[in-house]
């Protein structure tokens, strides 16, 4: 009896600590519900710095007749960018109005100049999960690789920063919560990372502006991009 009796007073007292401080209040907006970015997220990486090596979770083309022939890899910043001079273009979202009609596609059809002017690969990224990822991809008419092992398209490759690791790190983070109901997605920039460092970097704006009402769109294209990657091959 003294031990139900302990365990029952137990009980009450743990449901009364939970109850005393609920998350949120009928009736009232839950601002306390809402993302809470650290200043590094939002304050951007300088040129010259180390991009942050974090993991991606991607899906990778396997054998097998499913309709859905992927399996899970985990790929790293390193296996992205180490040793290798890369273009990087991040954008706000999969499927958004400039993303989709000007920024990707710009990327798309100036892939094999880039290339020629000393760059190994040219990525896309955004915070969004793999499965949004390709499915964009294949919206925006990108030729798909279908080779067994293969992780993405056949041109820009585009990656899923779904948990806004990369995007943090670079501290490219903001907040479109009550302007769109986005929550956390990356600021719109571009950059060439060479061997893990930031070699240059366009932000759209000069900085960061959290809830922004326009979606600023005029460094971080294809056309900027080439002008730099010129200038630095002379």
């Amino acid at each position: 009896m003294k031990l139900s009796i302990t365990c029952l007073a137990v009980a009450l007292v743990s449901t009364n600590a939970f109850s005393a401080s609920p998350a949120f209040v009928a009736g009232q907006v839950c601002d306390s519900l809402k993302t809470k970015l650290e200043p590094a997220w939002t304050t951007p990486v300088e040129e010259g710095a180390d991009v942050p090596n974090v993991t991606f979770k991607t899906r990778v083309r396997i054998e097998s007749e499913d309709e859905n022939p992927f399996d899970w890899k985990d790929v790293t910043s390193e296996d992205y960018f180490k040793g290798k001079r890369a273009v990087v273009f991040s954008l706000p979202g999969a499927f958004t109005p400039t993303c989709s009609s000007t920024h990707l596609p710009g990327y798309e059809a100036a892939y094999e100049e880039i290339l020629s002017l000393g760059v190994d690969e040219v990525y896309c990224l955004s915070v969004n999960d793999a499965f949004v990822m390709r499915q964009w991809g294949l919206k925006q008419g990108l030729t798909e690789d279908k080779t067994i092992g293969a992780n993405g398209f056949e041109k820009v490759k585009l990656i899923p920063d779904g948990a806004a690791l990369f995007t943090r790190g670079m501290g490219m983070s903001c907040n479109w919560d009550t302007e769109r109901g986005f929550g956390e997605r990356s600021w719109r920039y571009a950059a060439v990372i060479n061997d893990m460092k930031v070699e240059k970097l366009f932000i759209e704006g000069g900085g960061i502006t959290q809830n922004s009402g326009p979606d600023p769109f005029e460094v971080s294209d294809a056309g900027t991009m080439l002008e730099y990657l010129e200038s630095a091959a002379n």
